[in-house]
């Protein structure tokens, strides 16, 4: 999720379990540990603009690298903020630790994908219950940790964690019913999928980006799941066919690979962009939830040759336009 949230999620665990005299460094640890995770963001590579795919959230974001991410933080925080608050290294420690915890187990409640198991698997986990962005799910926790800081009242914190824990159970009856209305969008065209699956759009829970697999193609619709629930059809677009749509690519270059790596990153939903044919791109994420858009694609060039990469592109084409309508989703005001 976006960093603010991380922080403050981060913050909230370490508060909750504090005295009254430690809750504000606590809260403090807890944000800056709470957002360590997605340093991994730098791992780049100028010739190479798909490696921080590969990275972000892998190692630093795995179960087994919490103790060591939490130790790492506390040496960096120890001399800063710790002693000043008179911390033992060994409470920093805990406190950073607590807070790095809730990164990856939040960033797994999202759609991007976590992968929560590695070095033993690289499975990107991903329960679709939250968009990466959702200020209903943010801003009452980040308020309760504020008040827990400022006036020393661990409650708060535990306020907030409540929220949270809440907001989230919300999200798994909401997935389930997008499900529910997903499936019955096939069944009403006839259609048996190879693979379905939903996931909230952008800042909200209402309205629900719905995706399947038939009959060589991807089809992308959007639901508004529970209050006032609505269907809002949209587009399809053919599953990406390496002979067909792109011949040129030979078996062992650099550009199959990268490919390949793209794949793997947006679990198989690859398509030929219709109007750029020299981009691949990833079908699961648009601004307008029943919009074959995507945000970001790989451009292939058939004079890259042997070991020439594809290129990362991102795309922000009519933000104010897509922000408009999908507001008008949520508030069911589309037709």
């Amino acid at each position: 999720m976006d960093p603010l949230t991380q922080g403050t999620l981060g913050a909230a665990l370490p508060q909750a379990t504090r005295h009254k005299s430690h809750v504000a460094a606590a809260g403090v640890l807890g944000f800056l540990s709470g957002m360590a995770a997605d340093l991994d963001i730098l791992i780049r590579s100028p010739s190479d603009s798909l490696l921080f795919l590969e990275y972000h959230r892998q190692f630093t974001h795995s179960l087994i690298f919490i103790p060591l991410g939490g130790l790492l933080m506390a040496l960096a925080l120890h001399w800063i903020f710790g002693r000043r608050w008179k911390l033992s290294f060994l409470q920093t420690a805990l406190l950073c630790t607590l807070g790095y915890a809730t990164h990856a187990l939040l960033d797994a409640a999202t759609s991007y994908g976590t992968m929560l198991f590695w070095p033993f698997s690289d499975e990107r986990v991903a329960w679709k219950i939250i968009s990466i962005i959702d200020p209903l799910f943010t801003l009452p926790i980040l308020a309760l940790v504020a008040i827990s800081a400022l006036y020393r009242r661990p409650g708060f914190a535990r306020l907030g964690l409540v929220w949270a824990g809440a907001y989230l159970a919300l999200g798994v009856l909401q997935h389930q019913t997008a499900l529910g209305m997903a499936r019955e969008i096939a069944s009403g065209r006839g259609h048996q999928p190879v693979r379905i699956e939903v996931r909230p759009s952008f800042g909200n829970m209402l309205v629900w980006k719905t995706l399947y697999q038939a009959e060589g193609r991807y089809y992308v619709d959007a639901v508004r799941a529970g209050i006032a629930p609505r269907i809002y059809s949209g587009d399809s677009i053919a599953t990406l066919d390496l002979d067909r749509d792109f011949p040129w690519v030979k078996p062992g270059t650099q550009q199959a690979k990268d490919i390949e790596r793209f794949r793997w990153f947006s679990d198989g939903y690859i398509a030929r962009d219709p109007d750029r044919l020299d981009l691949i791109i990833d079908v699961r994420y648009s601004m307008v939830p029943n919009q074959v858009a995507a945000l970001w694609s790989i451009k292939l060039s058939d004079a890259a040759g042997q070991a020439g990469h594809a290129q990362f592109r991102t795309h922000r084409r009519n933000r104010s336009e897509n922000l408009s309508r999908l507001w008008d989703m949520i508030f069911s005001r589309h037709p």
